[in-house]
């Protein structure tokens, strides 16, 4: 089992980053995706996730409305779409994959990739 998150880096607050992750070694269309994020010296904490099929989408309310999540389950990818970048998200970003379901909790999640660092500058 494989999931390779990438796309962090630095960028000026307003600003808009993708990040990307690649899934291998599991039954991907029957899992729920997420991504989580975790600041220096905080705890990992929920930022979205959608369903196997990506028809329900789920987002934690500090980035509701500015970041966008989805999947290609012909490309076993998911994605996450940050717009509106502001310094508080910060952190090292984690792809994990739910089995069948697509909650916040990230206990339930099976599979947790290496992370990509997000960097925003004020």
């Amino acid at each position: 089992v494989q999931l390779q998150a990438s796309g962090g880096g630095l960028v000026q607050a307003g600003g808009s980053l993708r990040l990307s992750c690649a899934a291998s070694g599991f039954a991907f269309g029957d899992y729920g995706m997420g991504w989580f994020r975790q600041a220096s010296g905080e705890e990992r904490e929920f930022v979205a996730t959608l369903t196997w099929s990506g028809s329900s989408t789920y987002y934690a309310d500090s980035v509701n409305g500015r970041f966008t999540i989805s999947r290609d389950n012909a490309k076993r990818m998911i994605y996450l779409h940050m717009r509106n970048l502001k310094p508080e998200d910060t952190a090292v970003y984690y792809c994990a994959a739910e089995n069948r379901l697509a909650t916040k909790n990230k206990y339930n999640h099976h599979y947790w990739g290496q992370g990509t660092q997000v960097t925003v500058s004020s």
